[in-house]
């Protein structure tokens, strides 16, 4: 009798456990993976468009004080971007504004009432006619220096909160708001009013790349997942300040990745290059490391495990490749699952490879396989 119960008690217990587990990895399975794209209509064909939640398209400008597609191209690639969801109904597809030098007026434009409100009546009437999902706000930066040459003010950072409210009015409830916000702890203190902005939009995609960038004059991890004793600057810093500090709504974050690689050049081969004088050179495309930056062009292969961070280092010439490879990835999107962060994000899709890439590292992650 007792062992009959027994058993009967351990199946439970068995049945409950696995139970538990499935809940788990259905848990996993809800994060976002969203695409920047900039390339045209027909490159994307290749892509996994299945594996991911969000495409949002790479850019729009201002024209006056109207959001605007630059030409018909445009305009192909956008529509195409669209007919995507015949292959993923559930793919969201959202036009985003500005980018690095592409949003120079956006300073003197939110800075009145007037310019804000057409610009958000032109924002719905662009996503209704492309039956878009939304809007992404990619002004580099609000109240501190970005791009050179662009104004910036100390006010633009009240603006982009009346932009987001002005914004949120026009689309409603049913579109999506978001904002490519940098990754750096001079943005977070200083370009936006957190409180304020946050309950208006979706979601926020930090850029926790590019942390070491083309003005900086030492090499480092462009986007690490973890601080170290020479770099503060990483996606873990930015999220911890953000939840932690600012009090921001952790499932609204969205961490970056790199689908890139930046080559410094290096003055000291001291630390295999890592952490030394030195200046920006070029940047490779993920699909193209392993043939530019392989090891037959005299790059060796490195890890940091308290960055987790890959790097690859060319002794001979003195260079530097800082990175996200397969690994990293894995890394960045079980963090954005343990977290309970909204998703992961990268720029950009055209520099990954077609199939077993990082956009199929994010997913086999995403849904614990």
């Amino acid at each position: 009798m007792f062992t009959t119960f027994k058993k009967i008690l351990l199946t439970a217990v068995f049945l409950l456990t696995t139970a538990m587990m499935i809940q788990a990895q259905k848990k996993q399975s809800g994060i976002t993976i969203i695409a920047y794209y900039d390339g045209d209509a027909s490159r994307i064909d290749q892509y996994p468009v299945e594996k991911l939640t969000h495409i949002i398209y790479s850019f729009c400008h201002l024209k006056g004080n109207r959001l605007n597609v630059d030409d018909a191209k445009d305009t192909a690639t956008i529509q195409h971007l669209v007919g995507l969801k015949k292959r993923n109904p559930s793919l969201k597809v959202i036009l985003s504004l500005g980018g690095w030098g592409g949003c120079k007026p956006c300073s003197e434009v939110f800075n009145t009432e007037a310019g804000r409100k057409e610009f958000a009546a032109s924002t719905k009437e662009l996503t209704d006619y492309f039956k878009t999902d939304g809007l992404d706000l990619d002004w580099e930066y609000p109240a501190i220096e970005g791009h050179p040459g662009h104004q910036f003010l100390p006010e633009d950072r009240h603006n982009f909160t009346m932009l987001c409210k002005e914004l949120r009015k026009s689309l409603g409830k049913s579109k999506e708001i978001s904002f490519a916000a940098g990754g750096f702890i001079k943005y977070l203190k200083e370009s936006i009013e957190w409180k304020e902005v946050m309950p208006l939009v979706d979601k926020v995609n930090l850029m926790t790349y590019d942390l070491v960038n083309g003005y900086t004059k030492v090499t480092g991890h462009h986007t690490p997942l973890y601080s170290s004793p020479q770099q503060s600057e990483s996606t873990d810093h930015c999220v911890t300040y953000l939840i932690d500090t600012l009090k921001v709504a952790k499932n609204k974050l969205v961490i970056g990745a790199a689908v890139y690689a930046r080559v410094y050049d290096a003055f000291s081969t001291e630390n295999n290059g890592l952490y030394q004088p030195g200046k920006f050179n070029y940047g490779v495309s993920y699909k193209e490391i392993d043939t530019r930056l392989s090891e037959a062009n005299g790059f060796k292969y490195y890890w940091d495990d308290v960055a987790k961070a890959p790097y690859l280092f060319n002794a001979e010439k003195k260079q530097l490749a800082s990175y996200d490879d397969k690994k990293s990835i894995r890394l960045k999107t079980q963090y954005a699952i343990d977290k309970g962060l909204n998703g992961i994000m990268f720029w950009q899709l055209g520099d990954d490879k077609g199939k077993d890439g990082l956009v199929d590292e994010m997913y086999k992650t995403k849904m614990g396989e």
